[in-house]
């Protein structure tokens, strides 16, 4: 049951964003929707909206705990959550700590290194142009943000990956990299905004050691792997064995 809310104002490839009844809030529907290959891989997954938007209110709510602002408000429904509105700045940051995916495609680096330390990426945010990588020199080309928010928007990138971490081997679960996006709210101050789930991380299974099986990520649907909804309630289960129930909003 959707929880009552204004207008569509934005659809992405995993989440629909609506308007609220404060103006500086919005609604969040996380979709069931699955895409890979910049949307080229599409699927209908049962229940993976529900487990994403659960997964993210705890991670939001843990690293909120330990000091990193975020956009989440609270949670409306199962698949859906309260957030502060923000402006998003159109770039990915990725942070790595394990070699893997598309660095072990674009260097010699192999499959597996650990990375020390974590190396932190910048994609300018546009299906177009396919998320290209972004020198720093592109970066200030580019304006999208100030020479101290660059450097504000790796401080909390950096942060967040540590508290991730720890928190994620707290359950046998290994953080080998994630993507963040970041906003500015009505106040200038910059959030971390979109999610942190399993469509956003790649989380390995400490438990075991299989190549395959230890993916619990969205790795499972690009690689055909199968069990994508099953490894990501393994996910679930985990992070809410630590974590108190989210908070809904009122």
């Amino acid at each position: 049951m959707s929880p009552d809310h204004g207008p569509l104002l934005y659809e992405g490839k995993a989440k629909r964003i609506f308007a609220a009844d404060k103006a500086e809030q919005v609604i969040v529907e996380f979709k069931d929707d699955a895409t890979a290959f910049n949307a080229l891989k599409k699927s209908q997954l049962e229940g993976k909206g529900k487990l994403n938007c659960q997964i993210s209110a705890c991670l939001f709510e843990m690293i909120e705990a330990l000091g990193v602002r975020t956009h989440y408000l609270g949670i409306a429904d199962e698949n859906w959550m309260v957030a502060e509105r923000v402006k998003v700045i159109p770039l990915e940051i990725v942070l790595r700590n394990i070699a893997t995916g598309s660095l072990c495609k674009e260097t010699p680096i192999d499959p597996g290194t650990e990375l020390k330390p974590p190396l932190l990426d910048i994609y300018f945010k546009d299906d177009g142009l396919a998320d290209p990588l972004l020198t720093d020199a592109r970066l200030e080309l580019l304006g999208l943000v100030s020479a101290e928010q660059r450097i504000e928007i790796e401080t909390i990138s950096r942060r967040v990956n540590e508290l991730l971490k720890g928190f994620f081997e707290k359950v046998d679960l290994l953080l080998v990299d994630f993507k963040l996006e970041l906003g500015i709210n009505q106040l200038g101050e910059l959030l971390v905004a979109d999610e942190i789930s399993p469509d956003t991380c790649r989380i390995w299974d400490m438990r075991t050691n299989d190549p395959e099986n230890r993916i619990l990520d969205k790795d499972r649907f690009r690689k055909d792997l199968g069990r994508v909804v099953d490894s990501y309630a393994e996910i679930h289960k985990r992070v809410q064995g630590i974590s108190s129930k989210p908070r809904n909003y009122s």
